[in-house]
């Protein structure tokens, strides 16, 4: 997934969006933390005593079943209406339970489900290659690299110059009519590209095939391969070409719509650590890093990345324990004076598309 931050090393014009995000600005260059690496083992203490990195294999065992309960109604259902429009609702339904096997593929692919990396390997197997026609190794060690490096604009590959530009530095690069006009409007186009994130996901998987392990390779190539062959048949042997290819249509864009959209906020309008920049990891994390405040609902539409401080200070704590240690890790901050940055949804998506519209000023 994309996101997008200005560099708070870079130009004033674009910090400004992360300032507005939280009631503490975030650190300038003049005012930025030094490295303190002893601040995070009083965290990871704290967060230990109080059994937040324990499995929670209940929870998931239920979050598992009750989704694949879900998938096989939805098949049901398209088997059922056969010739009907009203396919185009069941699409609806198809691109949440895509959105939230993701979820869990993203999950186990942080090693938070099974006790053992062999187990949530195979969970993410089912949940990236089978369910969604994505590859799991390839997401993973995608997804891996940002984690290590967030909005670093040489190491995050989230926020690395592709269709979109996240940097002056980035926009400077573009210079054909048609590459500056792009850049100039990306903010209107942000949210309708989204609708082709779920195609890009699975033409990226096959492309990277060839990049992965012969046994992962052949294991991932079986695995997508049936994902594709599967969806075709049932929608295509279901209901007619024109009501199929309208399925495919509704389902894709709206599951890259919504799985971008709940990855959009937790990066876009805060600081990119600079070449110079030393960060411990406790600050690398949180500086980058933004919550979005909700309730139950929230949590459950956005897969707890809404969480994405703690998220991202222990990226293996069980789902269900990041709202648990919200409290625990924003005292702490408080207490070692670094801001913690939290804000709504819909303020968070507003910062973000205002960078993409500076970032060429």
């Amino acid at each position: 997934m994309t996101t997008l931050a200005p560099d708070h090393t870079r130009p004033p014009s674009r910090t400004s969006s992360s300032r507005t995000s939280s009631p503490t600005p975030s650190p300038t260059p003049s005012r930025a933390p030094s490295r303190t690496p002893s601040d995070f083992p009083p965290l990871v203490a704290r967060v230990k005593a109080a059994g937040l990195l324990d499995r929670r294999r209940a929870h998931y065992a239920v979050s598992i079943g009750v989704n694949l309960l879900v998938g096989a109604a939805i098949v049901a259902g398209v088997v059922v209406l056969g010739d009907s429009w009203w396919q185009l609702g069941l699409a609806v339904l198809a691109a949440v339970f895509s959105a939230q096997s993701g979820f869990l593929g993203h999950d186990a692919g942080h090693q938070q489900i099974a006790r053992t990396h062999r187990a949530n390997r195979a969970l993410g197997f089912l949940h990236g290659d089978l369910l969604l026609g994505m590859s799991y190794g390839w997401w993973t060690h995608k997804h891996n690299r940002h984690h290590a490096n967030p909005n670093h604009e040489d190491k995050d590959p989230d926020v690395s110059a592709g269709v979109f530009v996240w940097s002056a530095e980035q926009a400077a690069g573009r210079t054909s009519r048609r590459a500056e006009w792009a850049t100039r409007n990306q903010h209107l186009l942000f949210f309708p590209l989204l609708l082709l994130e779920g195609l890009h996901l699975k033409v990226a998987s096959w492309r990277t095939l060839p990049q992965r392990a012969p046994k992962d390779r052949w294991l991932e190539g079986t695995l997508l391969t049936a994902h594709l062959v599967g969806y075709l048949s049932l929608v295509f042997m279901s209901m007619p070409f024109t009501i199929g290819l309208a399925f495919v249509v509704v389902h894709q864009a709206l599951f890259g719509l919504y799985l971008g959209s709940s990855f959009a906020p937790n990066h876009k309008g805060m600081p990119m650590p600079g070449p110079n920049d030393r960060w411990d990891h406790l600050r690398k994390q949180v500086l980058t890093s933004r919550n979005v405040r909700g309730g139950p609902v929230t949590d459950w539409a956005l897969g707890a990345l809404n969480y994405q401080v703690e998220h991202h200070l222990f990226p293996s704590m069980p789902r269900p324990n990041l709202k648990r240690a919200q409290p625990i890790v924003r005292e702490y901050c408080a207490e070692i004076g670094v801001p913690y940055t939290e804000t709504g949804l819909v303020e968070s998506y507003a910062i973000g598309l205002r960078h993409l519209r500076d970032v060429k000023d």
